[in-house]
Formats: C-alpha cells, structure tokens, sequence
C-alpha cells in the first residue's frame, strides 16, 4: 500500500459513523484469552478477523475457534483472514488444544470455524468432528456450534461429496450448524469469490433433510450495495431451506486490497430489517452494525 491508499484508508476510517466505534472490552479479559490461544498456538476468528465484539464475547465465557489454521484457500473479497499462499499442514494436536483451551478458559459456549481448505480430501470435516469429540471429553457441559464452509471441493467434487461431508458433523450433533451466505444473490460473485448462493443454501438445506432438529443460522453482512429487496428476498430464501436463526451487521473495510464500504446502514435500519426477519419467522434475530456470526451465540441455546 503506497502513502496516498495509505491516507485514504485513514480517512475512510475516521468517517465511519459514530456507532460503528466501540470499546474492545477490558484489557485484562482479552489479555488472559490471547495468551491461552498462544501458548497453545491455535487461532480464534475473533482476533484473525479483529472482531469488535471479542472482549464482550470473552466476558460471557464464549468464544469462536478457527480450525485448521490461519490461511484460506479461498479469496473473499471482505475477509481479512490470511489468504493466497499455500496453507500450512494440519495441526493433528489441535483438537486436544483447543478442548484444553475450553478447560481453561471456562467457556460455557464454543463456536468451531475453520478456513476454507479445498486442499483436503475431506474439505477438513473429519477435523471439526474429531475437534467437537475433544472438547466434550473435556467438558462434557459445554455446548458447541459449528460453522462452516460449504465443503464443496477437493476429492469428491459435487453434491454427493459436499452431502458426505455435511452428514459427518451432523451425526456429531451440534448445538447449531451456522453457513453464512454473507451477502446477496447479486452480489455473491465479486463479494465470494469460490463461492455460489445457491450452494450455500444447499448446505442449510441438506443439515436440515438429515436431521431437522439441528437448529440452523445464517449470516448478512451489509454495506456492499444491496438493496432492501435483495436482503428480504435473501431472509426469504434462507427461510424457505429451514433456517430459523439469523445474523445482520455491517462490512467494514479491513484493508485496501479489500472491498470499499459502499454504504453504512445506521442502527435504526438494522432494527427495522430485524423486525422483518422475526416477521417472516425466524426465532432467533441479532441485527446491528457491530453483529458478527457468533454474537452472542450462547443465548440462542434452545
């Protein structure tokens, strides 16, 4: 990034709207998670993507885990996680390390995530359930929430392989099973590079034909250009594969090299499209600027 994207990232930065500016939470809480998270050398999504909500989130003993290490094998265009270069082999030790990290931490609510790792024959699903078996040796009580790519890739190309992958972590029962389609049907393409709307839906679709009492949950992230329509029409379609639970917040721009914000939606918007959304009939709803995947995931335990 040369001087002149330099300051002009700065000044996006400083007009951000007042309610997109908060504390991360008290330093000594993040403190004791990052230095859990270190000593172990695992990583969590809440400090590979600088989520604004990680200090409140350690508060409440919950946090979110990602898997198989800090590189992705996808290109995002609104991600910050680490991508573009080959990922590093698969950590055999993690399970075990993050299950200790749960112990020590006290955590009463995990949510596991991963990269997406196209590398794989499994798409690294045989991970996440050999994660979720470790962690409840170790603390039987704590409850664990998955979510995941869209496993679609590598040995096995295609719906059947993507329809394995899937019904491995369903048979282990999560708590939830969260995919984010991030965005709009329109958008999907500049926004989720590898990605397709429709194959994302399919993910939600197929957790809920092999086992429908596995509540699913869905993300949106706001500010790339969509219009009202688009997202009612986005909380229709994930309503019409079963899912009941839902996340709106908005994009910031983490980086030069990523997508420019091409509007911010203010509180009062966020509420109304929050309001639709329990409308239509989803019974869990977090919709705010700040909202994240994972917030406050522990309180939708039905």
């Amino acid at each position: 990034m040369n001087s002149s994207q330099q300051a002009q990232l700065k000044s996006e930065i400083m007009a951000m709207p007042s309610w997109l500016r908060r504390s991360i939470g008290r330093a000594s809480e993040i403190s004791t998670v990052q230095r859990v998270i270190k000593q172990r050398q695992i990583h969590t999504i809440c400090e590979e993507g600088r989520c604004p909500n990680r200090g409140e989130c350690y508060a409440q003993k919950t946090a979110t885990f990602l898997l198989m290490g800090p590189t992705c094998t996808r290109s995002c265009a609104f991600c910050q996680v680490d991508k573009g270069h080959a990922p590093m082999p698969i950590d055999l030790e993690e399970p075990q390390k993050v299950a200790e990290a749960v112990q020590l931490l006290g955590l009463r609510y995990v949510v596991l995530t991963s990269v997406a790792r196209d590398d794989l024959a499994d798409q690294g699903a045989g991970h996440f359930v050999q994660t979720m078996e470790t962690i409840r040796r170790l603390n039987p009580e704590t409850q664990i929430e998955v979510l995941t790519p869209d496993f679609w890739g590598g040995a096995g190309v295609g719906e059947e392989g993507q329809r394995q992958r899937i019904e491995m972590i369903v048979k282990a029962r999560p708590a939830c099973f969260n995919h984010n389609i991030e965005t709009v049907r329109r958008l999907t393409g500049p926004v989720r590079r590898g990605a397709k709307y429709d194959r994302s839906l399919q993910v939600l679709s197929m957790v809920k034909e092999l086992d429908a009492t596995i509540p699913t949950k869905s993300g949106l992230m706001l500010g790339h250009g969509e219009t009202t329509a688009e997202i009612i029409s986005a909380m229709t379609d994930l309503r019409d594969v079963g899912c009941s639970r839902l996340t709106i917040g908005q994009y910031m721009r983490p980086s030069w090299e990523h997508l420019p914000v091409q509007k911010y939606w203010t509180p009062e918007e966020f509420v109304q499209l929050g309001d639709m959304a329990k409308e239509m009939g989803f019974s869990h709803v977090r919709s705010g600027p700040l909202v994240r995947s994972s917030y406050h995931a522990g309180e939708e335990v039905e």
